[in-house]
């Protein structure tokens, strides 16, 4: 099929790649503008566009769709661009930019989005990492004809994928990307073949907003459940991260793995935020309901260590 490919990190990235290795006609590709990355804030461009640059493919990146936006000449001239190319279908994953009714409506079969949860639970910009500190059992893939809502649109495929005791944001965003493109190009398949996936209404229960990570949202508060931080820490890896702040050092450090235990004896009258041990095991800190036992974790501008080797170089005061 004749197609234009709208999106930007690296789980789209893996969906335009699946989409061109069907053999599908991309003929154009829009991207988020280049952005400030590294110790140098250089301008680097995004998984997305250096996939289509490598393809051979045309890439937009204009800062804004809206006619009566900001950046009324580049949503014109994208416009143009867009219209010139034809495109049959748009397919949209993780692009970064609400998409104004012109563009839903300018491919004769729509817009199609490869969305990061089983709608609708969800919806939203953070729906990876919301599942997991949630501690949903089961998360997934949901294709979905786009309209004016946000994530709203009548289902067209859903790919289920379990959230393992030991996913990350970063593995589960693995499995998903691969979960998303072999869906699309299912979907795609079925359109190209005159079998269009059955609409399905999204239910009017069950629905859940996906916020966006903060950077606010690191620090960990040991008021909340040992289970509920264990997620928190496996739903911020690897952004925003967990934070901790430990006696003796300036700076936050980061913690990367953590798991719940029973309280002991120790914690007896103690408060939420004790550090009830430190030592090969881990570092145990007291929570609402239990122990918090940290194994892995970081120090500002430090490597990753296992708690017994950051235990060694850590003297907390008496």
């Amino acid at each position: 099929m004749r197609l234009v490919f709208a999106g930007t990190p690296e789980f789209a990235r893996q969906g335009l790649l699946a989409l061109i290795e069907a053999g599908h006609e991309v003929v154009g590709v829009l991207s988020q503008p280049d952005r400030p990355s590294g110790r140098g804030m250089r301008l680097a461009p995004s998984p997305v566009k250096l996939a289509a640059l490598e393809a051979g493919i045309p890439v937009l990146q204009p800062r804004s769709l809206r006619l009566d936006g900001k950046f009324p000449d580049e949503a014109r001239a994208a416009r143009e661009a867009l219209l010139a190319m034809r495109p049959d279908v748009m397919v949209v994953a993780a692009y970064g930019l609400i998409l104004p009714q012109w563009v839903l409506d300018l491919p004769p079969l729509g817009c199609l989005n490869i969305h990061a949860s089983l709608l609708p639970r969800w919806r939203g910009a953070a729906p990876i990492q919301r599942a997991i500190e949630a501690g949903d059992p089961m998360t997934g893939v949901t294709i979905m004809q786009m309209d004016a809502g946000l994530d709203t649109g009548d289902m067209l495929r859903v790919a289920e994928v379990p959230i393992g005791p030991e996913d990350t944001a970063a593995s589960l965003h693995d499995a998903l990307a691969e979960a998303g493109a072999r869906a699309i190009v299912a979907v795609l398949a079925d359109l190209a073949a005159g079998r269009p996936p059955q609409p399905v209404p999204q239910p009017g229960t069950g629905v859940c907003y996906a916020e966006k990570l903060s950077k606010s949202e690191a620090a960990l508060d040991f008021q909340q459940g040992a289970q509920h931080l264990a997620r928190r820490i496996r739903a911020f890896d690897p952004f925003p991260g967990a934070t901790l702040m430990l006696p003796g050092l300036a700076q936050p450090v980061k913690v990367w793995k953590a798991h719940a235990v029973a309280a002991d004896p120790r914690a007896a009258g103690a408060a939420p935020g004790t550090i009830l041990a430190a030592g090969a095991q881990g570092i145990d800190v007291l929570a609402a309901d239990g122990i918090l036992r940290i194994t892995e974790l970081q120090r500002a501008g430090g490597k990753r260590q296992s708690a017994a080797q950051f235990a060694q170089g850590w003297n907390p005061p008496a």
